[in-house]
């Protein structure tokens, strides 16, 4: 059995790996909102118990959750995995004085618990975290609160940095500066943790300089798969990704490519829709407009075509998806302030974890009750913290394991 299989968005989830919100949220301040990509200073108690339940409803449901943070720390048990760590983390964190980067690697390397020494380098450094003898002119006009390395509050959302494709992973290149070491820890954990290593394909580089992000990714069937172009996901990524893909032994023939709008509130492809059910998606109304749809197709002797759709979303899902017929269910049904406002907090973000059963966030009232109208199994979790990130359950998980579709 490979350790990673994720061919579809519905087959009954197996097992997931979730990062449970740290210290690195006590580092959000209201002047550095905007640069770490928050909207609102989530409360940590409250995030990391609303956390603990979504993670309680998975193993309830048969699933085997996983921690990112977990999945280091095992890494790392050995002294020179541990040692080339840290020493990328310090190069990738901006830390330009030398002084700095040996007070930081002195203090990463006296932490015996691997798992705290994980949490750390993921909730950053200030000054006054180390202790520095010099004079330099850095030391003298630093304040002691002075951010030293960045924190990173968004890991909670996991299926960003990497993405699981088939039996495959795509390390990815993020499109943010504040997100972009995030990337470090699947490395880390793929390269060289004994459940995965030499195990998984890569598909894209994380060193790699066209951005791609695991929102933009959906696995719609072992033969297809679906990329956002849009904000975060670049076009020159997606022709990389696809070209590593169609390289490697495995069933994938089409990769599925939705222009997006290129805006924080579209953000990825699964804030605008996402496959509940083999017949059914839950969409935004606002993709429902013109939109452009290509395909990279591989065809015979390793040549790739590109085709571009001039037809409705509904026959392409249809097409390419697991029914010939879909409904698109909308966002916030018909209201256009409920659709925005209920977008706005992901109620098209949801994690199907067995066909036509999935978790939502409580929050979004209407899309929820159209939801349990249409006959779907809807497990409602609570989020007034978690949801202050603007990622709802899909981006909160990064499934390992998914059955096949039957």
């Amino acid at each position: 059995m490979s350790c990673i299989n994720v061919t579809n968005e519905i087959g009954t989830l197996k097992k997931v790996m979730l990062h449970r919100p740290s210290d690195e949220l006590l580092s959000l301040t209201p002047e550095a909102l905007e640069e770490l990509l928050f909207d609102d200073i989530p409360f940590l108690k409250v995030a990391q118990k609303e956390h603990d339940n979504f993670a309680k409803v998975l193993k309830n449901n048969g699933v085997e959750v996983l921690y990112l943070e977990d999945l280091v720390a095992d890494v790392i048990k050995d002294n020179e995995i541990k040692i080339a760590f840290i020493d990328e983390y310090i190069r990738e964190a901006e830390l330009y004085s030398e002084e700095y980067q040996e007070k930081v690697k002195d203090y990463l390397m006296a932490i015996k618990n691997e798992k705290k020494l994980v949490l750390k380098t993921m909730e950053g450094f200030r000054k006054k975290d180390i202790a520095l003898n010099s004079s330099s002119l850095s030391n003298l006009t630093e304040d002691e609160n002075s951010i030293l390395i960045k924190p990173m509050p968004n890991l909670y959302f996991t299926r960003d940095p990497f993405a699981c494709v088939g039996n495959g992973v795509s390390i990815n290149t993020m499109y943010s500066t504040t997100r972009k070491r995030e990337t470090l820890y699947g490395e880390y954990v793929f390269k060289h943790h004994k459940d995965y290593k030499e195990k998984v394909p890569f598909y894209y580089d994380r060193h790699s300089l066209p951005s791609i992000e695991g929102g933009d990714i959906l696995n719609l069937t072992n033969e297809t798969v679906a990329v956002g172009l849009s904000q975060r996901t670049t076009a020159v990524a997606i022709d990389a990704f696809a070209k590593n893909i169609f390289e490697n032994k495995n069933s994938i023939k089409n990769i599925l490519v939705f222009e997006i709008p290129k805006k924080r509130a579209f953000m990825h492809l699964d804030t605008v829709f996402t496959q509940i059910d083999y017949d059914k998606f839950t969409i935004h109304p606002g993709i429902l407009g013109p939109l452009n749809v290509y395909n990279i197709e591989k065809k015979a002797k390793g040549e790739i075509k590109i085709s571009h759709f001039d037809t409705t979303l509904e026959k392409i899902l249809g097409k390419y998806s697991t029914s010939k017929t879909v409904e698109l269910i909308k966002c916030g049904g018909d209201d256009p302030v409920v659709s925005e406002r209920e977008q706005w907090n992901d109620g098209s973000n949801t994690l199907c974890i067995a066909p036509g059963k999935i978790i939502v966030y409580s929050r979004n009232e209407v899309t929820n009750e159209i939801l349990n109208k249409k006959g779907l199994k809807v497990i409602e979790i609570p989020d007034s913290e978690l949801s202050r990130g603007r990622g709802g359950p899909r981006c909160m998980s990064m499934p390992f394991y998914r059955e096949e579709l039957k």
